[in-house]
């Protein structure tokens, strides 16, 4: 059989001092390019899948972990229950917690925090509303529309499991600005399952209404400072509660996201592999008929 070689050879001789084959070319730069495009597909597709599997582990521990942190959600709301504290919409000073992370990959979750938060300020135009953002990925589209409300913002957050020392610390920096809200909720994505979650605003009373409920006023004997004290740390298990409840529903929709990103690769590694095949069948056909072609037209010239 002739080879690559022997068959330029012939083509020069034949048309007249013809340097390249033009019709091989493009059909080798295609299969190169789809074999190319195969092996890139296949390696996200192996990213995919270990990702997968980290957060299927980070999502078993994050939904063991949620349990018991649920009873500080649990009791920071009896105790604004018991106190009979309600919330008046029109006042004017309103104050929004949003919950979220600053890692991606996990679906539309930290987007349903920024779109709850939009509506509510599209519902309240007439409000001063002041936005606290914990993690990046809802700092990133709440910066560009409302750059004026954001009062505080925090990073580092969601690589790690939540810790209730980084809620206090929100807790407490959300005491420190001062801000005398009269209206306050906390937007979190609270976990249902594995593969369901509801972004959930979870109202959040302030120290004022606090001290000045009747229920609280029967009790002559509570200090101040004490009541401060219990308020903060209150507040610091609501926080504490929206991280855990967003984490595990993160962690959830990270793994449902990377399963279906796995079988998205999956299904374009073979449809790819369909494409190589039939572009690989084209040039070994192309090949041959060109060698045919020579050896016939060697001879016709002989």
């Amino acid at each position: 059989m002739m080879n690559t070689g022997n068959l330029l050879r012939l083509t020069q001789g034949v048309k007249g001092g013809v340097r390249h084959l033009s019709v091989s070319t493009p059909q080798q730069a295609t299969l190169k390019d789809v074999r190319i495009k195969l092996k890139s597909v296949t390696n996200i597709q192996k990213i995919t899948k270990t990702m997968q599997m980290v957060s299927a582990a980070k999502y078993s521990r994050a939904e063991r972990e949620l349990k018991p942190a649920r009873v500080y959600g649990t009791g920071a709301k009896a105790v604004f229950e018991a106190a009979e504290l309600e919330q008046d919409d029109s006042k004017p000073n309103h104050l929004i917690i949003c919950i979220s992370s600053d890692r991606g990959l996990c679906g539309g979750i930290h987007s349903g925090v920024a779109k709850g938060v939009k509506a509510y300020t599209t519902e309240n135009p007439d409000v001063n509303t002041k936005l606290i953002l914990c993690g990046d990925k809802v700092k990133a589209p709440l910066q560009k529309t409302h750059s004026e409300n954001i009062l505080l913002a925090f990073q580092e957050l969601g690589r790690k499991p939540p810790l209730f020392e980084e809620a206090a610390f929100i807790a407490e920096q959300v005491v420190d600005t001062g801000y005398d809200f009269d209206v306050c909720k906390m937007f979190f994505n609270k976990f249902k399952s594995a593969i369901q979650y509801t972004m959930t605003p979870q109202d959040i009373h302030s120290f004022t209404s606090l001290s000045t409920a009747e229920t609280m006023l029967q009790y002559d004997d509570v200090d101040e400072a004490v009541l401060q004290n219990f308020y903060e740390f209150s507040l610091a298990n609501l926080v504490f509660y929206g991280m855990k409840e967003s984490a595990c529903s993160e962690q959830s929709a990270r793994m449902s996201s990377m399963d279906a990103a796995t079988k998205n690769a999956g299904d374009m590694i073979s449809a790819l592999q369909i494409v190589y095949n039939r572009t690989r069948q084209a040039v070994i056909t192309t090949e041959l008929i060109e060698i045919i072609s020579g050896c016939v037209a060697l001879e016709t010239a002989d």
